[in-house]
């Protein structure tokens, strides 16, 4: 059922007018990765690659995340990826409440549905949601449980991109998420598994490309 209820969910998304944004936009950006995936991303808005392509995270974030995810023993095709909203802002400019707003339900019904052990916030408009009024620099990287879920707020990748002095924090907040998805595994009665000895120190190239547009 899971599988049916995100194709829904995709479906209504597709021809939603719900805000403003449905107006400039390209192709939406529903999401996507497994029904059962354990760890779900959750980024602000697409960019200009991601209007173009209708999927997450495509254009430089999207390459440095893919590197991000390999330090973590993980892989794209094993977790969802979504924005806060699936229609790119113009301008790429942060979003607006009520845009926000009309996307939330969507955005719940994917978290209902997938069902996460770790629900991962990329940037401060995504951990908005979560922790509302709090700062990225005090709290990035530390795991809390809100509502039953576990929820970790991270730095956005394209952070790297335009702050090179953030690349270690948001490297060793990567390097933990295998340790935290077991801690959560065991609170949520979910089987552990052993981490791979020979990933457990891959090495990264620095992120070269400053431009996501």
């Amino acid at each position: 059922m899971t599988i049916e209820i995100l194709d829904w969910i995709a479906s209504e998304v597709s021809v939603c007018t719900k805000c403003a944004l449905h107006e400039s936009r390209k192709r939406v950006v529903t999401g996507e990765g497994p029904a059962d995936a354990e760890i779900m991303f959750i980024g602000e808005a697409p960019g200009f690659h991601e209007n173009e392509q209708g999927r997450p995270f495509v254009g430089a974030s999207g390459r440095f995340l893919d590197q991000l995810l390999e330090q973590a023993e993980l892989t794209r095709s094993e977790v969802f990826i979504a924005n806060v909203v699936k229609c790119r802002p113009p301008g790429n400019r942060d979003p607006q409440p009520e845009e926000l707003g009309a996307c939330s339900e969507y955005l719940h019904a994917q978290i209902e549905s997938i069902n996460p052990s770790i629900i991962v916030t990329l940037g401060r408009i995504s951990m908005g949601t979560y922790f509302p009024g709090a700062k990225i620099t005090a709290i990035h990287g530390q795991m809390q449980s809100i509502d039953g879920r576990f929820i970790i707020p991270m730095y956005h990748p394209a952070a790297a991109l335009h702050q090179p002095a953030l690349r270690p924090s948001i490297l060793a907040d990567f390097a933990k998420l295998p340790d935290q998805l077991n801690e959560a595994r065991a609170v949520l009665g979910r089987h552990a598994v052993r981490k791979k000895k020979t990933a457990a120190h891959q090495k990264i190239d620095s992120p070269r490309q400053l431009s996501l547009f």
